[in-house]
């Protein structure tokens, strides 16, 4: 077969056999790596010691290099449950860095809301004082900038669940259901009445599986929402990944990496919405002992997931190409495909990454 070349400028023009390559341009030498498409983290609250609701240019910049080093052409900054004074704070800045961003790293889509719609009693490593009504009014001002709106069903009058409906449709942002005590009645309707097609850090955050009260777990995983999951094998066991990858298919999964400042801090005390959490190697806990989010980075999350199950590296890959791409309805990412954007991850056979491309610009290549 003959060897063949991809071209690419800021967009991905094709592949041509390496004789027919035009004169003059630059030749990569891919060096036995596997080329895909970039990878897309839709959850992530932080990394490098930067985290969203720092609400400052230099945090998110932060964010995009590191994220860039681990494969992740583009991002979502993700809130917490705080004060909304803070939240509308981290949303503007996330807005005003996404509309001027030129520093080489990952590039910023939009916004995702994790928090403050949640319950209580799955609030996990999120502040209980801060937890409000869900009003999509508070929100209206960054509908062009937010991508994902977390909601716990059960906490939301009818009248209200039916104003987030009709506004996810007009601004074209996604319901999530997450951080939620919902029945599995109220999580299905809210799946099938309300247009809910995803599902925030599956089995997380959320009351475990039971056969006599499946809850969101059930109607989750007996749906066709899209599910996330965080693959560091400590908020879900390899078996819990198994058996969701089983029941929805590579078309409805999306890994995530639900990271915090200390990812890629090592061990010691770090922060998360304004707690305090102790890090010891891969697992992170507030003071009581709560997982709180994670240190997973999307590289790592791909080789764990790819062990786990026993999937190809293409089918692995999609999970964070293809699949977050197709959810945010931008078909210019997550394919290798004409016309495309030239966003790029280079990695080798245990997913270690070689080299980034944003735009066509490499923003990382391994030293």
């Amino acid at each position: 077969m003959t060897n063949q070349v991809l071209l690419f400028d800021k967009t991905i023009q094709g592949l041509v056999p390496v004789d027919a390559v035009p004169s003059g341009v630059e030749i990569i030498d891919a060096n036995n790596s596997y080329v895909a498409p970039g990878f897309i983290n839709i959850h992530i609250h932080g990394c490098g010691g930067a985290d969203t609701m720092d609400a400052t240019p230099a945090a998110l910049t932060t964010m995009s290099k590191i994220q860039a080093a681990t494969g992740v052409t583009a991002f979502l900054p993700t809130t917490m449950t705080y004060d909304f004074a803070s939240i509308d704070k981290a949303l503007n800045n996330i807005r005003q860095v996404r509309n001027g961003q030129t520093e080489p790293g990952a590039k910023i889509l939009g916004a995702y809301l994790e928090g403050p719609f949640i319950s209580a009693a799955y609030k996990g490593a999120q502040k209980a004082d801060h937890i409000q009504p869900a009003d999509f009014h508070k929100i209206a001002p960054y509908a062009d900038i937010i991508k994902y709106v977390l909601v716990a069903p059960e906490e939301v009058p009818v009248q209200a669940l039916e104003v987030f409906a009709k506004a996810a449709q007009k601004y074209q942002f996604k319901l999530t259901l997450g951080h939620s005590n919902a029945s599995y009645e109220q999580a299905l309707t809210f799946i099938n009445k309300y247009g809910c097609q995803h599902i925030t850090h599956l089995f997380n955050g959320m009351a475990p599986f039971h056969h006599r009260h499946p809850g969101c777990v059930g109607a989750a995983l007996d749906s066709s929402a899209t599910c996330e999951l965080i693959c560091d094998n400590i908020h879900s066991h390899p078996a819990a990944q198994r058996l969701a990858c089983k029941l929805k298919g590579l078309d409805h999964l999306i890994l995530i990496t639900d990271s915090m400042r200390a990812c890629g801090q090592g061990d010691g005390v770090s922060e998360l919405g304004g707690q305090k959490v102790w890090v010891q190697g891969q697992q992170a806990t507030l003071a009581d002992g709560t997982i709180a989010g994670s240190v997973l980075t999307l590289d790592r999350a791909l080789a764990n997931f790819r062990e786990n199950t026993g999937l190809t590296i293409p089918e692995v890959v999609r999970l964070v190409t293809l699949n977050p791409s197709v959810e945010l309805g931008d078909t210019g990412r997550g394919r290798l495909e004409p016309g495309c954007r030239a966003d790029l991850t280079l990695f080798d056979e245990n997913f270690k990454i070689q080299a980034t491309y944003v735009g066509g610009t490499a923003v990382y290549r391994k030293k």
